[in-house]
């Protein structure tokens, strides 16, 4: 973490209220968003570089994705210590500290020369944009009242889907002309920018709280996730029925059982089970976990597809996405907007619909799907998935009380992170899986990515499932 003395003296929330007025929680969430742009361009631009990576080094896909899956699987894992170094170190510490630390390793990515050093890098990136994800929702809670949280959510959602909504186009020209090196170094222009507006424009934190570690709680959940991840991956290596394949799925349950019996004893464990006494949180987590595999593993597939089965390069895969990602970003405003004069449950449900509807297309016309069909569902789907962002966070924390904000934030973007991590490695796994089966020419890739497609559309069916009983308890 950032040492104390490389920052300039830290300024108290009440000069900075008293200099700025009203228009300080606004300049605060523009710092804070800056630095989340930078990690969300962090996990989403690379998925373009797969085919080039694959070919430059010599790798087959599933190969190649754990430079995705080891990103997000750190991502998912360092959140879980962040409740506890907010009491530590304080908001404004951790913040800085880790937009530093995704500035680093952006540069040292872009200097690799071996595969393994590359995936690495994406790992460390992986850990920064964990510890900063969190704080979006940290943000709201502290300088939002209520009624604003949804406009809130929205605004910044704004910026946080604008810059992955170009990053595919932008990342396709910066591969065609410079190569994947230049993907590492998208983040750092935001990097810079949210680091030097943080120093100034972050109020210094009081940390009175000084809880024990869960070193044996983390360890557990870690323990569980990366037991997850290996599970997905040796079904395709092993089996379902191989010995390997059924000792994963034996620990994940293990794991899960002696959590919730530490969580049950642990005077202060990383995650407390009352959190879940709230029958909207409890199912906010599951659609959170169910709706985070299915926007990743899509975002993964699609320019993958488009590259692998219909032929199109790298920069014409990434603008595909381009007007999908700029309708997103002027819808989330608005759903924030309906979030906050409305129920967010049914405006959840219906952005769930018709995001997990998109898919069909693609699962029924394979092949046959235009370009500018591409373009179209991809539009549908990026309206439901900006109906969904600012609703479900909202409809989770609503019975949460002031005190677990921290620890609600983190299970949040955890579970959401968690599915990703799983939606990608399920995505690679099972298109690799199909290929092997059908051939890799066509007709039989074209089949392998028409079921994935099917699939992410029965995913989301689960998530609305899990949506529709997020009734908040009287």
């Amino acid at each position: 973490m950032m040492p104390k003395h490389w920052l300039p003296p830290a300024p108290e929330h009440d000069a900075l209220l008293a200099r700025y007025g009203e228009a300080y929680k606004w300049l605060a969430l523009a710092v804070v968003g800056t630095g989340i742009i930078a990690s969300v361009l962090a996990t989403t631009s690379f998925n373009v570089a797969v085919p080039a990576l694959g070919l430059h080094f010599g790798l087959g896909q599933h190969q190649v994705q754990w430079a995705i899956t080891g990103f997000l699987a750190a991502l998912t894992l360092a959140m879980l210590p962040t409740p506890w170094l907010l009491e530590r170190v304080g908001f404004r510490r951790l913040f800085l500290g880790a937009n530093l630390m995704l500035a680093l390793t952006s540069v040292a990515g872009a200097l690799g020369s071996d595969f393994g050093f590359i995936v690495a890098m994406r790992v460390l990136q992986g850990i920064a944009a964990g510890l900063l994800q969190p704080l979006t929702i940290m943000v709201v809670i502290r300088h939002f009242p209520a009624a604003s949280q949804g406009r809130a959510h929205g605004l910044l959602g704004f910026g946080i889907v604008l810059a992955p909504a170009a990053a595919p186009s932008l990342a396709g020209v910066l591969l065609e002309r410079f190569g994947w090196q230049a993907i590492f170094l998208m983040t750092l222009p935001f990097c810079i920018v949210a680091g030097v507006c943080g120093l100034y424009l972050l109020a210094r934190s009081e940390t009175n709280q000084r809880h024990p570690f869960d070193w044996l709680g983390v360890g557990i959940l870690c323990a569980a996730s990366l037991a997850a991840i290996d599970f997905i991956t040796s079904l395709r290596q092993a089996g379902l029925m191989a010995p390997r394949t059924l000792a994963m799925l034996v620990l994940v349950a293990l794991c899960v059982f002696a959590f919730v019996r530490h969580a049950r004893r642990a005077s202060a464990p990383i995650v407390s089970l009352s959190l879940f006494a709230e029958r909207s949180f409890a199912m906010g987590a599951v659609v959170g976990l169910v709706y985070g595999c299915g926007l990743y593993a899509s975002t993964y597939l699609i320019p993958v597809f488009l590259q692998q089965a219909l032929g199109y390069d790298a920069a014409l895969s990434g603008l595909a996405l381009l007007p999908g990602g700029l309708l997103l970003a002027v819808v989330i405003p608005i759903a924030g907007w309906l979030t906050d004069h409305y129920s967010p449950r049914p405006v959840m449900v219906w952005g769930l619909a018709v995001f997990g509807v998109s898919f069909l297309p693609f699962a029924v016309l394979g092949a046959s799907i235009s370009y500018t069909g591409v373009v179209a569902v991809c539009m549908v789907g990026r309206l439901g998935l900006g109906l969904t962002i600012p609703a479900l966070t909202v409809a989770s924390l609503k019975g949460v009380r002031p005190q677990q904000v921290g620890q609600a934030s983190m299970v949040s973007n955890y579970t959401r992170q968690f599915g990703g991590v799983l939606g990608v490695a399920i995505a690679a796994v099972f298109v690799e899986w199909r290929i092997v089966a059908y051939g890799a020419q066509p007709p039989g890739i074209h089949w392998a990515y028409s079921q994935a497609f099917a699939l992410l559309t029965l995913v989301f069916a689960l998530a609305l499932v899990a949506a529709l009983r997020m009734k908040p308890q009287r």
